[in-house]
């Protein structure tokens, strides 16, 4: 495995990031512990070092089976990020949310269940829209400069809430966000419209959720296979299928699953990405380790961008209007070097 440059910092983090939300059996699904270990083993020997859980993920247990997992390994050689903002328990208020006071406890918390003096990455979860960015901006800087937190990074937020949240830090001298974890895959572009613009403007690698869609991408539901997505759901309607159909045939033209195309599409957009993928079995992720071989023509590329293509709306079809262009570059668009 191959390393990239999480953001604008000097962090080395593998290609493939091991999502371990199911790492714990609450809920009826999940990995146990000796199963998560196994996965984690596979994930390190492979060369993985990025770790991606929550404070809330099986509520608490998936921090605690990788706490037991690092403390029994080199502590160092793994980056371990984690959330907070979803509550983890229900007894006032501020036990959830992006306050300060919640992140603090939050924090300390999340340390004890991974057995670790500090966190790596430290993500914002989802915005709550009432808290204001600059006491979630000045209470990650606290958290750096206590030496409990490496990086901070943020999840599931408006766009104009993250350019202002990390415009206020440059200026202020505070840490800045180096990561933007967001759903993002064959059946979920919308963030084309602002999200990922503005990442690739603020330096921000992805991190992408659900690059397979729940599944839907591995077309296991067109052959018939029962998973956790309901049928209702978006991820299976018929422009879904019809993207997923697409997925399928290359994979049959390359000899491989569907899900290494999904995946690999994901980390050959043109700028800096790491899929975050999830595993319950060690013989989805050594699967998913072979998306590592694979590589996308363009001819591929572009025949799975026309099929998931989505409307950019305003303004960036406005932009790519040729009178727009003309009238903006004077007939020098295509001899300008682009951003």
């Amino acid at each position: 495995m191959d390393y990239k440059l999480l953001g604008r910092s000097g962090l080395k983090v593998s290609e493939l990031c091991l999502g371990t939300m199911g790492f714990g059996t609450e809920g009826g699904w999940g990995a146990d512990k000796d199963t998560s270990f196994a996965i984690m083993d596979a994930y390190a020997n492979a060369g993985g070092n990025f770790l991606d859980t929550a404070n809330i993920y099986k509520l608490g247990t998936s921090e605690k089976i990788i706490g037991d997992y690092i403390s029994n390994h080199n502590r160092d050689y793994f980056v371990l990020a984690t959330k907070y903002t979803l509550k983890d328990n229900t007894t006032n208020p501020n036990a959830s949310g992006n306050n300060r006071k919640n992140m603090m406890r939050s924090v300390e918390e999340s340390l004890k269940r991974l057995k670790t003096d500090f966190i790596d990455l430290f993500y914002l979860h989802i915005w709550d829209d009432i808290t204001p960015i600059d006491e979630v901006m000045r209470g990650m800087d606290d958290l750096v400069r206590q030496g409990k937190v490496n990086y901070i990074a943020i999840s599931d937020t408006p766009a104009w809430v993250v350019a202002k949240g990390n415009t206020m830090a440059e200026l202020m001298g505070w840490s800045q966000f180096v990561a933007l974890q967001i759903e993002y895959s064959l059946l979920a572009r919308t963030p084309e419209r602002d999200l990922i613009p503005m990442a690739k403007h603020f330096g921000l690698t992805v991190t992408p959720w659900a690059p397979l869609a729940g599944g839907a991408l591995t077309g296991k539901y067109l052959k018939g296979d029962n998973g956790r997505i309901k049928p209702d759901s978006k991820r299976l309607n018929d422009r879904s299928v019809e993207i997923t159909k697409v997925v399928m045939a290359i994979a049959d033209e390359l000899g491989v699953s569907a899900s290494h195309v999904a995946l690999k599409w994901t980390m050959q957009q043109g700028f800096s990405c790491i899929p975050i993928i999830g595993a319950t079995k060690l013989s989805q992720w050594e699967d998913n380790l072979k998306t590592l071989d694979v590589t996308l023509s363009n001819e591929h590329l572009k025949r799975l961008d026309e099929a998931s293509a989505i409307e950019l709306g305003f303004p960036g079809e406005f932009f790519r209007e040729e009178g727009v262009r003309i009238n903006t570059f004077g007939g020098f668009y295509d001899r300008v070097e682009k951003r």
